[in-house]
């Protein structure tokens, strides 16, 4: 086994042991990078990060080439996963949050919890990456690059400290209660002496768990206290100090009652509820970390392609994009790719939700995770690290498992400030009982600050949360924000968008007429170089319908595009105008032909010139085969069901027939679907949208839940509260209906712990309850709220679903 506790990497063919699992992340990151130069250049050794420097290994990460691998940059902010380790309870995530806030530069910070995950917004300009890690550091935690396989290896670890010290616990309580038992059943015949020896025995074994088992508990306290906070570790560290001091002067003096047998049940009891918390909270972990599990941990780069197919195996984290890689029957893509050779199925079924294998050949994409099942495939990398869709997908279900609704916050002050509470009714415990019964007042103390813990209060809400997050993640619908599942319950009325929303968005071109004085297939070229860079339905449509036909396409150029109406651009020194009827004869205001009568059409997109319209174009779309029956269950769930398009009145009175939607508004530009939300808001109603285009950005904004598909453009993705990544509609009922379990079970989980408190401080405060009692009615309440809301859960398969997460980016 290497020294240092197993904590270690490989480089340069040899086993290079480091000093704990933060720096084990550090050179494994380092190493993954291709920057194993860094320890052959150095010269000098780097501190250990046992040591409160550490300035070198962490200044590492502030390297953009190690960056590449874990930072995403958007808008000159920088965004990246951490894994926290020392997290123990909510106040840990509590004190994290509240001190990262403050440094200057950073803009938000959110800590999960169940997972241990830190999603941290910084400005690289004003402060950097080795700064944060410091001041975590300087508060006893450690943070190092989120990696699945280096959570399970600190979860496996945090299991097996929790064991060692409950069987310590454990062991010390029973040997205690044998010497605790005599006394008890004794009739006043046991001599001082026998007393006093069993007295200094139970010192003697009580030390151990005192040590060693409530270890924990002291230092979390004493760090909470040099930070001037009371969390949750204080009364519990309090409690037991008090009630150890008092039995060693009772043993010390030979006079007055010991506590040792209530103080090692009282540990084993807290200890074994904790463990039991732990091993729940690791499965709800585990239902929002399994997409993270599915990238492989090395992969065959083709070293001399395509003069030789000879291969090397490197760690998947030091690949490039442009590299070419062999992917292998039952084999794992390694990073997002284009197929350069081969046929193939590829399993995206744990991304997607589609069961069914995917054909893929030359010019198809590859998602990072999803599996190779018949034929070697020769692949080109195109993303890593990341910017792969994968670690998209994994940032925004941590982000949405992360960022808590107001509700939760506020639980989260009031636990806070009922510590506070706890304290000052310990102290006037303590008082009361010394003026009345001074033999009861030490463990009436005891109880009084253990029984009442809040803990409950503040994993109420986030723990369920985390659940119901993986859960929908599963079935195909990802929150982007905390409160997208609180206001999913609330919805009343659902609006939706037609194209790419209810109908495939594989739109195909029907028919074109011309005017007259262009080409058809001069007027085709013109309309797929004007959508060339816009990813519209119509504008693929336009660009497949061109290549079919043999038409080279030039991107025009200076394209603008008018939200609502159209793109107008320039080509070959021409002004062109593509979209709404009115939009393109708006460029011929002053041509005679701009007010042809045979041209207008509400249904048809009109392509024309500063001379007037050059041609008329209709397109189709089909209904998703899912979307009548999952209406029609929305419906039964008591919503309102809105349709709300640009298109004609014709074709959105035809679709809302087909899909049982009686409330139905056509060519609407986008201020008037901000309008209409607008309405039925001032008529009480709670509205989500579901939209996927460019011009449904304003009113996803705008609305109480907005709902983006995944398919969908990158603008109304960044505008959504939820993206529909796998694109059917069947998730958005079953989304519905979990969001409302999520919701009653978040309340079930307050009332609980307000309820248990209610009744549990009187009992203590009267001395009804035992210490040793009070630590496991505080454990088994927690307990209570983490088991409940593991009903959260779901361990099934997710829905079938026709549409990939390919194009959801954050």
């Amino acid at each position: 086994m290497p020294p240092h506790g197993g904590f270690g990497v490989e480089a340069d063919g040899a086993w290079r042991p480091v000093c704990c699992a933060g720096c084990e992340a550090v050179a494994a990151t380092i190493l993954g990078q291709g920057l194993g130069d860094y320890y052959r250049l150095r010269t000098s050794t780097a501190a250990s990060a046992r040591d409160d420097t550490g300035h070198d290994e962490l200044e590492i990460f502030d390297d953009p080439r190690v960056q590449k691998a874990f930072v995403r940059t958007s808008n000159g902010h920088a965004e990246a996963l951490l894994l926290l380790e020392g997290i123990r309870c909510a106040a840990c995530v509590w004190l994290n949050e509240q001190l990262i806030a403050r440094i200057p530069g950073v803009v938000s910070s959110s800590v999960n919890y169940v997972t241990h995950c830190l999603s941290l917004h910084w400005d690289p300009g004003r402060v950097l990456l080795s700064e944060v890690l410091r001041v975590i550091r300087s508060i006893g935690y450690r943070a190092h690059p989120y990696d699945p396989g280096r959570a399970d290896v600190l979860q496996r670890g945090e299991r097996h400290d929790a064991l060692w010290r409950l069987f310590v616990a454990g062991l010390g309580m029973m040997q205690v209660m044998m010497y605790a038992i005599p006394a008890y059943l004794s009739s006043g015949d046991m001599t001082h002496d026998i007393e006093q020896l069993l007295r200094w025995a139970s010192l003697i074994l009580t030390v151990p768990v005192l040590l060693y088992s409530a270890a924990p508990f002291f230092s979390g306290a004493a760090r909470d206290l040099r930070l001037g906070k009371t969390g949750m570790d204080v009364p519990i560290a309090l409690g037991i100090g008090i009630a150890f001091l008092a039995s060693v002067a009772a043993t010390v003096t030979a006079d007055g009652p010991v506590y040792f047998d209530s103080i090692t049940m009282f540990v084993c009891a807290l200890l074994a509820g904790r463990y039991l918390e732990l091993s729940a909270r690791q499965r709800a972990a585990r239902s929002v970390q399994y997409l993270g599990r599915l990238v492989p941990k090395s992969a065959y780069r083709l070293t001399n392609y395509p003069e030789s197919l000879e291969t090397e195996v490197i760690p998947a984290i030091a690949l490039r994009p442009g590299e070419r890689v062999m992917i292998t029957p039952g084999d794992a893509i390694p990073a997002d790719a284009v197929v350069e050779k081969g046929v193939s199925k590829v399993s995206e079924a744990l991304l997607t939700g589609e069961s069914s294998p995917a054909d893929k050949r030359a010019g198809d994409s590859l998602l990072e995770g999803a599996v190779n099942i018949s034929n070697t495939l020769i692949a080109r990398i195109t993303s890593t690290g990341a910017d792969t869709v994968l670690s998209g997908i994994v940032r925004m279900i941590e982000r949405a498992a992360s960022d808590r609704p107001e509700f939760a916050e506020i639980a989260e002050r009031a636990a806070g400030l009922f510590v506070a509470f706890v304290l000052g009714l310990a102290i006037l415990a303590a008082a009361y009982w010394l003026a009345i019964a001074p033999e009861k007042a030490l463990w009436v103390t005891v109880s009084v600050l253990v029984a009442t813990c809040p803990c409950a209060f503040s994993l109420a809400t986030p723990v369920a949360l985390t659940a119901a997050t993986g859960a929908f993640a599963r079935h195909g619908l990802i929150p982007m924000r905390g409160r997208a599942i609180g206001a999913l319950a609330r919805v009343t009325d659902l609006v939706f968008d037609k194209t790419g929303t209810l109908t495939q968005g594989v739109v195909r071109l029907i028919a074109l007429r011309v005017q007259g004085r262009v080409q058809a297939g001069e007027c085709l070229r013109i309309a797929a170089a004007l959508e060339a860079s816009s990813r519209h339905p119509i504008a693929v449509a336009l660009t497949t319908a061109a290549r079919d036909a043999g038409i080279s396409v030039d991107a025009a150029e200076a394209a603008t595009a008018w939200v609502g109406s159209g793109i107008e651009a320039r080509l070959n020194g021409y002004r062109y105008r593509i979209g709404a009827p009115a939009f393109v004869a708006e460029l011929a205001a002053g041509s005679s032909d701009g007010d042809s009568v045979e041209m207008r059409d509400a249904d048809e997109v009109w392509l024309g010139d500063e001379c007037g319209p050059l041609a008329a174009m209709r397109f189709g779309d089909e209904l998703r085969s899912e979307a009548p029956e999952a209406l029609a269950e929305l419906a039964r769930l008591g919503l309102k069901l809105h349709l709300v398009t640009g298109d004609g009145a014709e074709q959105a009175t035809r679709i809302a027939r087909q899909l049982g939607i009686d409330r139905v508004s056509a060519r609407v530009l986008p201020q008037g679907k901000l309008d209409y939300v607008r309405a039925l808001q001032q008529q009480g109603a709670v509205v989500a949208v579901v939209g996927d285009g460019v011009n449904d950005a304003p009113v996803l904004a705008r609305s109480d839940l907005s709902i983006a598909m995944g398919d969908g453009t990158r603008l109304a993705q960044l505008q959504a509260d939820a993206i529909l990544g796998s694109g059917n509609l069947t998730a958005l009922a079953w989304s519905v209906v979990q969001a409302r379990k999520t919701r009653s079970i978040i309340r079930q989980n307050l009332v609980w712990a307000f309820v248990y408190n209610l009744v549990v401080i009187p009992l203590a405060f009267g001395g009804a309850i035992t210490p040793w009692a009070a630590a496991l009615g505080m454990s088994a309440s927690s307990l209570l709220v983490i088991v409940n809301a593991l009903r959260l859960v779901d361990p099934g398969r997710a829905l079938r679903s026709p549409r990939a997460f390919a194009d959801v980016k954050t």
